[in-house]
């Protein structure tokens, strides 16, 4: 046998080949003869591209971005509304309030040093709602006190002023609608009695009829108050009414004396007719006027009636 064309085999490759040179093969790594490692070399390498980590990130941070645009609270626009508002009631105070209590609420002095308007700075929103909203402000004339009158603003252009009010400084706010609405309860009608009787019957009557101060003022009658002005008003003390700030009387403890005065709205008269409440003021006038009249009259009749008898 011819020497060049004896054939051996081959360990690298397992395949035969010949001593005349030709080298043994090296395994092929071709795709051809291996599809299914070819693929997944292929997914491989565009999952290692070096783009992929940053398209991956701008994903992420674009879907976090827009669950966060939707969930977020809307601070911009509440924001914007309450300017807004502020604006409006700044525009009505110049027309309606400006002449005494300056531009910017900061008051105005007559010549002799007294307030012609006091400041509102601090004032709050709550003393606008109660002064406004009970028709006290603005007043119609000078006078030693405001009297309650009709109402000139609607309730939101009230709203707005207050909202203006309010910015020029720290203040009380209008109280939660939770603790100026009257209960039934007979506990807290009671516990609201209590305290009425307590801090307002000098001034106001024990049945919210009102009563007469020095200097020619007066406490009005608040037997048909509303919840919310009866609060407002021991929160801002108006006229000669004494401060009840919520640490000194709490919320649960004024909305207790709201309850107490409903509750005197519904209350039968075992006594008859009340003659306004207001104690023996009225009953000693009534009993000078009819019961003095009456026997007035009567002796004058009587004695009438003696001189034709004897004529």
């Amino acid at each position: 046998m011819n020497r060049l064309s004896r054939r051996s085999w081959c360990r690298t490759t397992g395949t035969s080949s010949t001593w005349c040179g030709s080298p043994c093969s090296r395994p092929s790594t071709s795709s051809s003869n291996d599809p299914e490692r070819g693929s997944v070399r292929f997914l491989s390498t565009r999952r290692r591209h070096p783009l992929a980590g940053l398209v991956v990130v701008l994903l992420g941070l674009t879907v976090l971005g827009g669950l966060y645009s939707l969930f977020a609270p809307r601070a911009a626009d509440a924001r914007s509304a309450e300017d807004d508002l502020v604006e409006q009631g700044r525009q009505l105070f110049l027309v309606g309030c400006a002449t005494c209590h300056g531009l910017n609420g900061e008051g105005l002095l007559t010549e002799r040093g007294t307030n012609y308007g006091p400041s509102l700075i601090g004032v709050g929103a709550a003393a606008v709602d109660f002064q406004v909203g009970t028709g006290r402000m603005p007043l119609a004339q000078n006078s030693v006190q405001a009297p309650k009158k009709p109402v000139v603003y609607n309730d939101a252009e009230i709203e707005a002023m207050a909202a203006f009010v309010a910015s020029l400084g720290p203040g009380p706010s209008i109280p939660d609608e939770e603790y100026t609405t009257a209960s039934t309860d007979p506990e807290l009608v009671s516990l609201g009695g209590e305290f009425f009787r307590t801090n307002c019957t000098a001034c106001h009557n024990s049945v919210g009829a009102g009563g007469a101060l020095p200097s020619g003022r007066y406490a009005p009658a608040i037997d048909d108050a509303e919840g919310v002005y009866v609060y407002e008003a021991m929160l801002t003390g108006p006229q000669q009414m004494p401060v009840f700030s919520d640490d000194v009387i709490t919320p649960e403890d004024k909305q207790a004396i709201i309850s107490y005065i409903a509750a005197l709205r519904d209350e039968p008269e075992y006594g008859g007719h009340p003659l306004g409440g207001l104690g023996p003021v009225s009953e000693g006038a009534a009993a000078w006027i009819i019961g003095m009249g009456s026997l007035v009259i009567a002796t004058v009749w009587i004695g009438t009636q003696g001189v034709r008898t004897r004529k």
